[in-house]
């Protein structure tokens, strides 16, 4: 028996689970860091928590741009069950607006930085360019956009959360164990 036959077709493959955790793990240690770093406003300047934010925020971009090239080259695997349509629509949302925000929140935050002048040296050791002008009215404004849409992800995770532990718990259907490592089922 080969060990493609031991695993479902109906779960994601290794790759997947991995870009998955590693986004989760980072996406933890990134609100930690949000929460406990000062409070951004005129004439701060980037401190230890400040740029350790922004290098996370940076690898967050990096690996969601490679889990997205993954993900269109590697179609998501059919589910096994055949839930509402409704849910299948709310699903692939949740999904497309959790990528979109992945993606841009950095941005934003790289924005915001560069308007404010700021560098970001990627772990200390890469510097990065301005994405935007010093001052530019668009970056500042992304500061207040990226803090908002922020708390969106983390409503949005939630609700992902959320409902893979009810197709778990209540459907008792396959939903969560498809993304988890087989070790931990």
């Amino acid at each position: 028996m080969t060990m493609k036959k031991l695993i479902p077709a109906t779960d994601y493959d290794a790759v997947s689970k991995i870009f998955h955790w590693l986004t989760v793990g980072l996406m933890a240690a990134q609100f930690v860091i949000a929460w406990t770093m000062p409070e951004i406003h005129r004439g701060v300047t980037p401190d230890t928590l400040i740029n350790l934010h922004l290098s996370v925020g940076v690898a967050i971009l990096l690996l969601s741009v490679a889990r997205l090239i993954w993900r269109l080259s590697h179609p998501v695997p059919p589910l096994e069950d055949g839930g509402p349509a409704w849910q299948h629509r709310a699903a692939h949302a949740t999904h497309g607006l959790i990528y979109l925000l992945l993606l841009t929140l950095p941005l934003m935050g790289w924005a915001n930085a560069s308007a404010r002048g700021w560098t970001i040296d990627l772990f200390g050791m890469i510097r990065l360019p301005q994405i935007l002008p010093t001052r530019s009215a668009l970056g500042m404004a992304m500061g207040d956009i990226h803090s908002f849409s922020s708390y969106v992800l983390l409503a949005l995770i939630g609700v992902h959360a959320m409902a893979a532990l009810y197709h778990h718990v209540m459907l008792k259907d396959r939903t969560l164990l498809r993304m988890l490592p087989r070790r931990a089922r």
